[in-house]
């Protein structure tokens, strides 16, 4: 008699525990947010290039560019903080013509313009201070952080939509939310696209070379709501 209440007992426990440890049902969504905006910032990637067979004189070149770049830029009021050298290189080829070496010594600078209305001015000085390579643009928002935060929320109400919907259909609610992640791209940079082109306004006889277009502020998130 006391073996069959101890095994009751047992089996009794065995299955209150088993009960305990059986996680709870929850439906697994991705929400994205997506928020768009016209940039109001751009930066521009310059270098400097010389070429030839003695490497003092070619960083003499690149450091009387650059000298002048500076200069310009600090007259034409760019901030300090709004120029930065991205790398300097010097590399060394071997022509099989005349089977001799030369060299290449390159400089890059990037300059952030907080005001899309100085692009042309900035630029037409960048070229006349001597550089001879011109790297590419890229737009971005004054206002990133605060748009990054938009597009969190709308990705978490867009997660929240799904899984109304799901449970919906299966006659069940979504509960509280019991885990959040986001999703970040680990191979590229922030989820930041934007589009650039050329065009000219014949009306006023006058040229306008860039066009922001419109950036998007991308987020994904995936989060764990119970199902109840």
């Amino acid at each position: 008699m006391k073996t069959i209440k101890t095994l009751l007992i047992l089996a009794i426990t065995t299955t209150s525990i088993m009960a305990q440890n059986t996680p709870p049902p929850t439906i697994d969504v991705t929400g994205e947010g997506i928020v768009r905006t016209v940039p109001d910032e751009v930066t521009i990637n310059i270098r400097v290039e010389n070429t030839g067979e003695n490497t003092k004189i070619l960083k003499e070149q690149n450091d009387a560019t650059i000298n002048e770049v500076l200069k310009f830029l600090k007259k034409t009021g760019i901030d300090d903080k709004d120029v930065r050298t991205e790398y300097m290189n010097l590399s060394k080829n071997y022509d099989y013509n005349s089977k001799t070496y030369t060299f290449a010594a390159n400089q890059s600078l990037s300059v952030k313009l907080r005001d899309l209305k100085k692009y042309e001015l900035v630029m037409k000085g960048l070229l006349d201070t001597g550089i001879n390579r011109i790297d590419g643009v890229s737009f971005s928002s004054s206002n990133k952080e605060a748009l990054e935060s938009q597009a969190r929320k709308k990705a978490v109400e867009n997660a929240k939509m799904k899984a109304v919907e799901y449970a919906s259909v299966l006659s069940q609610t979504v509960g509280k939310a019991v885990s959040i992640s986001e999703f970040r791209n680990s191979v590229g940079p922030q989820p930041m696209m934007y589009k650039s082109a050329m065009m000219a306004d014949e009306s006023s006889g006058s040229q306008q070379t860039i066009s922001p277009g419109e950036m998007e502020i991308r987020t994904t998130v995936n989060v764990s709501f119970l199902l109840n």
